[in-house]
């Protein structure tokens, strides 16, 4: 397993996520996604409407390299922020099967290669950095 059972329900429960590509000509992009994470593998799936033609799309396709951050605001007294920094590689995948009607047959793969998580969990107590496989 790729993520431990406090981040998994995390990223269940969060419905947005930022994803960071570099462009072939240096530029960094950073895109606000919805995504959907396969349990068993760790693989992290991003649909949209017309990926296809976004500049993340073909950022992906040029490079391969991606940061993911999903985060949020768990509390304001006290101030408790919480999340998930993914850093990895990705593919950009044409034909699939997208999860609604209104998404393009696109995909984004994320493959995980480095795992940073904070104040997850019970009580917010559970945190990690590690390099996955």
């Amino acid at each position: 397993m790729v993520f431990t059972p406090a981040e998994l329900d995390y990223l269940h429960s969060q419905r947005l996520g930022r994803l960071a590509t570099l462009a072939p000509d240096g530029t960094l992009q950073n895109s606000p996604v919805a995504h959907a994470v396969d349990d068993a593998t760790g693989v992290i799936s991003i649909y949209g409407y017309d990926l296809g033609n976004s500049r993340k799309f073909h950022n992906i396709a040029a490079n391969g390299q991606v940061a993911y951050v999903v985060d949020d605001i768990a509390s304001l007294e006290p101030w408790t922020v919480r999340g998930l920094e993914i850093r990895g590689t990705a593919e950009a995948l044409t034909g699939w099967d997208p999860p609604a009607a209104h998404l393009s047959p696109e995909v984004i793969r994320v493959h995980p290669r480095r795992i940073i998580s904070w104040n997850l969990g019970a009580g917010g107590r559970e945190g990690s950095r590690r390099t996955v496989a």
